[in-house]
């Protein structure tokens, strides 16, 4: 069905009817890797991690939708403008690098503050595109938690706050999995006697 011939709302339930663990699945993946790199590696190695890890999350993403029944790339599915705003949102997360690039110049350790924040803010629209708190829940709670490690573990910058992440996303993912997803194509439920 091409694009121009659904309407907003019809759009809007094909999408909020995905599973959506691939992307965060990829993030939680991608943090894991920077908090234990960042146990055994000098600041000056960590940041090069973390900016390759979370520059993937979006290709790791891709590559996990396949495993999750999401497939990103099929071509069979019918398209979505939704799907179109996603991924402006991905790319959005991706412009707040020339942010955080410039502090990381004056302070290393702002990565993970300026990183974390800043492409965590890409899960306050999924609220309204899927209708569920899941999305406003991850962006507000995790730009808190990683201000408040920033400050309160400064020597710990690269391990708390990626650890903070990754629990964030397992809590995300677990809620996310365990969302009812109404759709207009489930049978409806049978009168119990």
């Amino acid at each position: 069905m091409p694009i121009f011939n659904r309407t907003l709302d019809e759009h809007k339930q094909d999408f909020k009817n995905r599973k959506f663990l691939a992307m965060p699945l990829a993030g939680l993946f991608a943090w894991l890797v920077v908090g234990i790199a960042g146990l055994m590696l000098p600041t000056t190695v960590m940041v090069w991690v973390l900016f390759g890890m979370t520059g993937s999350i979006v290709y790791l993403g891709m590559a996990i939708s396949k495993w999750t029944g999401e497939d990103f790339k099929d071509r069979t599915r019918p398209k979505n403008a939704l799907d179109q705003l996603f991924f402006l949102t991905v790319g959005q997360a991706l412009l707040v690098y020339a942010l955080a690039i410039p502090f990381f110049l004056v302070d290393p350790t702002s990565l993970p503050l300026s990183v974390g924040i800043l492409t965590g803010l890409m899960w306050l629209p999924l609220t309204w595109m899927i209708d569920h708190w899941v999305g406003a829940f991850h962006a507000v709670a995790r730009t808190l938690v990683v201000l408040v490690l920033w400050y309160a573990f400064p020597e710990h910058r690269f391990v708390a706050i990626p650890f903070a992440i990754v629990l964030l996303y397992g809590v995300t993912i677990y809620v996310l999995h365990n969302r009812k997803i109404e759709s207009g194509n489930r049978p409806a439920p049978q009168p119990t006697h």
